[in-house]
């Protein structure tokens, strides 16, 4: 079933690369404005032979993984802090639900007063997008623990960090990889949004020279390797998530079938 899925993956792909080929060599759209596959793929190997261009991959990357761990280390400690003290769950929700729903790119002219262009510019934007992620879904973790299983731990005189690993992280787990994945792929928008914006080193500052310098086959190319990187980094946060939950019945499940 996986290889049947595979081949059918590669398939529409294939196919798209293919209409990505004809509709400029048609006619249907400007080759200045929509350039074939083929340019596109000519102008990715051109930019791989650029050792500039793997300068700005590596900006990219560190700002996604060190702006994901920040936020991911804060959203699961804030959220199980919120969690566990007692009260202060209804004392900061009004709060949280106020912060929440503010765009990260709303931040940037305050990101460019704190830091410039500089890659705390980048960190504060993918930190402040990607931690919200993380927390709500530790919170509904939290929420989501059975209290016979709590008061029984209370009941065999289990302190508080005993009741956390045993009954309310297990709990919390699934919740807490799905919110760090999902943090992952707002980190890699944020990253290269604030790159593109700013003027922060990375694959966004390069997507922007191509487009003013109006290189349109090395903008497109530059756009393909974003898209690439969120794909990779979709996969792999999903093979981290399987592995973390392989004991998890959901995880299980999908293994038999």
């Amino acid at each position: 079933m996986r290889g049947a899925d595979v081949a059918l993956g590669a398939a529409g792909l294939a196919a798209f690369l293919a209409l990505g080929e004809a509709v400029p060599r048609l006619g249907l759209v400007e080759e200045a404005y929509f350039p074939p596959t083929s340019r596109i793929a000519e102008a990715l190997a051109d930019e791989a032979a650029d050792s500039a261009f793997w300068t700005a991959l590596g900006d990219t990357l560190t700002g996604w993984a060190l702006g994901l761990a920040i936020a991911s280390c804060a959203g699961i400690v804030v959220g199980v802090l919120i969690s566990v003290v007692p009260y202060l769950r209804e004392a900061t929700a009004s709060t949280i639900e106020f912060l929440r729903p503010i765009p990260s790119v709303a931040l940037i002219p305050l990101a460019v007063l704190l830091y410039g262009t500089e890659l705390r510019s980048v960190l504060l934007l993918v930190v402040y997008a990607s931690f919200w992620q993380v927390l709500i879904q530790v919170l509904y973790g939290v929420q989501d623990v059975d209290p016979v299983a709590d008061e029984t731990a209370r009941s065999y005189g289990l302190g508080t960090w005993a009741r956390i690993r045993h009954v309310l992280w297990p709990t919390a787990l699934p919740y807490v990889m799905t919110g760090v994945r999902l943090a992952a792929a707002v980190a890699l928008i944020l990253a290269i949004t604030s790159e593109l914006v700013i003027g922060a080193p990375g694959l966004g500052r390069r997507i922007g020279v191509a487009q003013a310098s109006q290189a349109v086959p090395e903008m497109y190319a530059l756009i393909a390797v974003t898209g690439l990187l969120g794909l990779l980094i979709n996969v792999g946060a999903r093979t981290v998530e399987r592995r973390a939950l392989a004991w998890h019945q959901s995880v299980r499940g999908e293994v038999a079938v």
